[in-house]
């Protein structure tokens, strides 16, 4: 495996996305939006989406819903992150501690150890999965199963930097049909019903696929573990299509190039797959279906600069990121985006 991109850029505390931006009096589609291609970076707004991409382009598209997955353990000053369903049935979580307005890593779980959780639920640890911050977990729901579960008793995760709870309404996105993210895939956040309806009259095309993405930590930057992913039939066929035609794949959000990438052959040729994904998308692996990325701004050493970078290359990234912070794009999931164009 190839090391992670050095990006260990200074990312300003003004430059976070506090809140959504609807609580700034910016519309979802009215967020700002860097375009990237080979010699050139510009500035425009979302709601310029139409105007910058061609007739036949082909949008991957996650179909996620976000979960509201982060649940209290009952009288223990702790939260539980749901994070990723396993094929084994158990589940991946993260233990957080309640640090005021939000919660920060709690290390000292042990394997064995029960939590009492709001609603009469439990999760017993019981084996480390990634240097103690997420854990391989049973999970009691009383019967609920975890989504009906969550969807009672949950909340959506925050960190510290967004001060304000907000409603799970806030963290879902136009495309997403069936639950299962613990995060939102916030690439495709600022999408509304009206701006898609102007791209498909403008001969957009748009290819579902499915990724249900698991939690994040921000003080931890693991490289990616295995996540559920399905790609249809028919979205592997839409794919074909545009290569053979030579018209261009532009996925919407990481989660989108993990999901597609992994139904490819090493010549690139979709076909329908489901199941658990652990490819990890890197300069050296590059990419075999997607031309371009729309994605939100990421965090200093992130993995996910990798996948950027494998796609924007790395002269490309570097100076999009210098531009971002030099004229104050905002970061995290209620921030502005980023188009990456061949």
């Amino acid at each position: 495996m190839s090391s992670p991109v050095a990006m260990d850029f200074i990312l300003p505390t003004e430059l976070e996305a506090h809140e959504p931006p609807e609580a700034r009096g910016v519309a979802r589609d009215g967020v700002r939006l860097l375009v990237s291609e080979p010699g050139r970076i510009s500035h425009h707004r979302f709601t310029d989406l139409p105007v910058l991409l061609r007739a036949g382009d082909l949008l991957v598209v996650n179909t996620s819903a976000t979960m509201p997955a982060a649940v209290s353990v009952a009288g223990a000053g702790l939260a539980v992150h749901f994070s990723t369903e396993l094929p084994s049935g158990r589940w991946l979580v993260e233990l957080r501690r309640v640090a005021g307005r939000a919660t920060e890593p709690y290390p000292a779980g042990s394997a064995g150890e029960r939590y009492a959780l709001l609603g009469g639920g439990s999760v017993t640890l019981r084996r480390s999965f990634s240097a103690g911050r997420l854990w391989e977990s049973d999970v009691d729901t009383l019967g609920r199963g975890v989504p009906a579960y969550l969807s009672a008793f949950g909340a959506p995760i925050r960190y510290s930097y967004v001060a304000a709870r907000w409603p799970l309404s806030y963290y879902q996105t136009v495309f997403g049909t069936t639950p299962g993210s613990a995060e939102m895939p916030s690439a495709s956040r600022p999408f509304t019903d009206r701006l898609v309806t102007e791209l498909v009259s403008a001969g957009v095309q748009f290819a579902p696929v499915l990724l249900h993405t698991g939690v994040a930590s921000p003080e931890a930057h693991e490289r990616p573990y295995p996540e559920r992913f399905a790609v249809p039939a028919a979205s592997a066929r839409q794919v074909n299509a545009a290569r053979a035609e030579g018209r261009r794949v532009l996925a919407i959000g990481t989660t989108a190039v993990r999901a597609i990438e992994s139904a490819a052959s090493p010549s690139g040729v979709v076909s329908a797959a489901s199941g658990w994904t652990d490819l990890i998308v890197t300069p050296a692996r590059g990419v075999r279906v997607v031309d371009g990325l729309l994605t939100g701004f990421h965090e200093p050493r992130a993995s996910h600069l990798d996948m950027l970078a494998a796609i924007a290359g790395r002269d490309l990234l570097d100076r999009t990121y210098a531009e971002a912070v030099n004229a104050d794009y905002l970061w995290h999931e209620f921030g502005d985006v980023n188009l990456i164009l061949p």
